[in-house]
């Protein structure tokens, strides 16, 4: 127990993968008095880190990670940002902590689903004697809340597309494949994969052009949490690129799972969608009948 209680108090790093989360949480960590270490993915981190010390570092350098954990006193990890591709099996460097871990390691680097290898990452990471601890835990402020977020509501038949589209966004968690979903009219016209949200969309606007989906009706995009997923990595992240790329699908909103969902540059997102017309809003699939 005492062993916990000093990995808890050690020193927080962040993984930092791309996009603007990483430097949200290195942010607040700091805010909250926190001296965060910024491990730079190499070939994935695409913000600067002047503000704080830090090494880039290859995705499967676990060695070169695990020597930087002991040498700077941290206790706790977090996990931030994307991350496009897996490691090749020339640049996975481990060490004796998680070389008995390596066979199944590589299977599922190698075939597993996304949360199956996020899973692996975390133990390769808690076997170096750290704590991986998840983004909401440092910045709490970015978590989604339950409800319209902006000037604007969902319409009966936009919450309508908000059932259909939470319906098939679980059913695609469960399978590991993608968080997210879109409804036109009641019709599940996309789903997520590989290719993220934004690229999901862009099929969205093409399908939309080419006369595939219905221009009377707008629809709705919704990410949840997969429901066997791990929370301390890859919650579902939006902002001002979902809100551009929703606008220019013709989407009505944006619905994401409260308490399970982070909402990055909160104000200026928020502000794009009330000049688009487009609402955002959290919902609560514990809600019986209602999402919110």
């Amino acid at each position: 127990m005492a062993e916990t209680a000093a990995r808890r108090t050690g020193r927080l790093a962040v993984i930092a993968g791309s996009g603007m989360l990483p430097v949200f949480v290195a942010e607040a960590a700091r805010a909250a008095g926190e001296n965060p270490f910024v491990f730079r993915l190499k070939n994935e981190a695409d913000q600067r880190f002047e503000a704080f010390e830090g090494v880039p570092i290859g995705v499967g350098d676990m060695a070169g990670l695990s020597a930087l954990l002991k040498a700077k006193g941290i206790g706790r990890v977090v996990m931030s940002g994307g991350v496009r591709r897996r490691p090749h099996f020339g640049e996975i460097h481990v060490n004796l902590r998680s070389i008995l871990k390596l066979p199944s390691a590589l299977r599922t680097l190698l075939a597993g689903g996304d949360d199956a290898v996020l899973t692996m990452v975390i133990k390769l990471i808690e076997a170096q004697g750290v704590d991986v601890v998840g983004a909401q835990e440092i910045a709490p402020g970015l978590l989604a809340t339950t409800g319209p977020l902006g000037a604007h509501r969902p319409s009966d038949e936009d919450r309508r597309d908000i059932q259909a589209a939470a319906k098939a966004a679980e059913v695609l968690g469960r399978l590991d494949v993608g968080q997210g979903a879109v409804s036109v009219g009641g019709r599940i016209v996309a789903l997520e994969g590989v290719e993220g949200t934004d690229r999901m969309l862009k099929r969205v606007a093409d399908l939309r052009s080419e006369g595939r989906i219905s221009s009377r009706r707008k629809g709705v995009l919704v990410k949840l949490c997969k429901p066997q997923q791990d929370v301390r990595a890859d919650l579902p992240t939006v902002g001002l690129s979902t809100v551009a790329e929703a606008s220019h699908a013709g989407l009505a909103g944006i619905a994401v799972e409260s308490g399970r969902a982070l909402i990055i540059e909160r104000d200026a997102m928020l502000a794009a969608a009330d000049a688009a017309g487009l609402f955002v809003c959290g919902i609560d699939l514990g809600l019986p009948g209602e999402l919110m």
